[in-house]
């Protein structure tokens, strides 16, 4: 970032997010397990700040076995136990069973129709949406995408998949671009 440039206001000046917005943040991603981990971080974050997810994310990569959906899909009793006690992650019990859930419904959705990536991009008509948000208080929490993203996420069985997160999800992943006009990553992304 050159000297005179700005971020989006969200990020503040924690280093973490700082640099979450600055690499992370609005890039597109295609990669079937990448978008499975935004998914599931995503829905891990409900009713937390994001900051709070971040944090854990690479505690959350090892818990959950590189977010290996295979592996995901066979954690049993014992499993849940065991990230029930791992204080790197949230230890919440419907989160943990829903990340479980969604990967089984990951591989159902792959066997079926091949490609995460092609079904979820379809949502936004395999391109980025580039909004021209010039504050905050511009950016919704969801979006007629993200309520159809939603719905058709929990006919498949995905859990914890509500219009806002997906709203969050669709942001992070590069389906929209909500950088602030005068963030140095608008046009970047």
């Amino acid at each position: 970032m050159k000297k005179n440039e700005s971020r989006c206001g969200w990020c503040g000046d924690d280093p973490l997010y700082v640099r979450y917005h600055d690499e992370d943040w609005g890039v597109p991603v295609h990669d079937d397990r990448e978008l499975l981990e935004k998914l599931i971080l995503d829905g891990a974050q409900a009713g937390l700040s994001w900051i709070t997810i971040l944090r854990k994310r690479d505690n959350y990569r090892e818990a959950f076995d590189g977010f290996d959906p295979e592996k995901i899909a066979r954690y049993d009793e014992r499993k849940i136990e065991e990230l029930m006690n791992n204080a790197g992650i949230v230890r919440n019990r419907l989160k943990i069973s829903a990340a479980i859930t969604n990967a089984k419904a990951f591989l159902e959705l792959q066997k079926e129709l091949g490609s995460f990536d092609q079904y979820l991009w379809k949502f936004v008509g395999g391109k980025t949406i580039n909004h021209k948000v010039k504050s905050m208080d511009e950016i919704p929490a969801q979006s007629a995408e993200s309520v159809a993203m939603s719905k058709d996420l929990q006919k498949r069985g995905f859990k914890f998949v509500g219009p806002t997160i997906c709203y969050a999800f669709m942001q992070a992943v590069g389906m929209v671009n909500d950088h602030q006009i005068s963030c140095f990553r608008h046009k970047e992304v």
